[in-house]
């Protein structure tokens, strides 16, 4: 059935999503051909501000946008999603010019892939730095041999109520940026939360969290690469779905493991920003929380 759109698309009204919309954002999602991911969008609905334009000729959405506010130095635009039907028709390119008017002064960060990319190099993002994704099952076998990693004094250990303080603290060095927010849901969201222990100290940590017939890892956050494979390989053990997990691309000594771990990488995104940077701890920083949040 054809696409009907009011002339102009401004005559489209824009809306708050809230969790009363959950099951229509996971619909829009498997519209595109992603995940419907449910636990996600309500994790995103809670922690962020969603945008939605209904559809006129479904009970359903047109397009939809997240973003997720960490104070006035940046914010993480994600979801920016339009139904199949509607699409190549400038719904979203509109709906993306309203958030960047909405976020005032605010600089804006997302992850484009190599089809959205053009649409964000037009409205002023400019490209600052790329994340690749692996997926499938972890060798067993292979990851075995990062048990030697670390050195003895390093522990993997599920994290507890207690550790949240200390994840919350390392983040924020790492990150650059209060994701308090957003961490205080994480016990919740994941299914499994590892935490890297050394001498006491937290050096480390990663999030396992479900992603269709997926497990995500992300956020991981360690002191070097070796803490980050513990980290990984402990997430792996913890389930029998394949993995999938996005990397930024200057590890290239994760990518590398993982690669002979029998992950394979099947996608690129680029990261871009409007009206500035974070000033992220790449070294200690080897996976986003998601794409839809940086």
């Amino acid at each position: 059935m054809p696409s009907s759109l009011p002339r102009p698309l401004s005559d489209l009204p824009i809306r708050r999503l809230t969790r009363d919309d959950l099951v229509a954002c996971a619909d829009l999602s498997e519209d595109r051909g992603w995940p419907r991911d449910e636990e996600r969008w309500t994790l995103l609905l809670a922690a962020g501000t969603g945008y939605g334009i209904d559809d006129p000729d479904s009970k359903g959405l047109m397009a939809s946008c997240v973003v997720l506010s960490y104070g006035p130095e940046m914010a993480a635009v994600g979801m920016l999603l339009v139904a199949g039907r509607h699409a190549r028709r400038g719904v979203g390119r509109y709906l993306m010019r309203r958030v960047i008017e909405a976020a005032g002064e605010t600089p804006l960060s997302l992850h484009a892939t190599a089809s959205g990319r053009p649409l964000y190099e037009e409205l002023g993002f400019a490209p600052s730095g790329r994340t690749i994704r692996l997926s499938g099952a972890l060798r067993p076998a292979v990851a075995a041999g990062s048990e030697t990693l670390g050195g003895p004094e390093t522990v993997i250990r599920s994290a507890s109520a207690h550790d949240l303080r200390a994840v919350v603290r390392l983040d924020s060095l790492v990150f650059g940026l209060d994701r308090t927010h957003l961490l205080t849901r994480l016990p919740t969201f994941a299914d499994h939360l590892r935490v890297a222990e050394e001498d006491g100290e937290l050096t480390g940590f990663a999030a396992l969290s479900p992603s269709g017939a997926n497990h995500a890892v992300g956020p991981l956050i360690a002191k070097d690469t070796s803490t980050a494979k513990l980290l990984v390989a402990s997430l792996a053990r913890a389930t029998d779905r394949p993995l999938r997990v996005d990397v930024d691309a200057r590890h290239e000594e994760l990518l590398d493991w993982l690669g002979r771990c029998g992950l394979r990488s099947d996608s690129e995104t680029t990261v871009m920003s409007l009206g500035g940077r974070r000033h992220t701890d790449w070294h200690r920083y080897f996976a986003p929380f998601s794409l839809a949040t940086g």
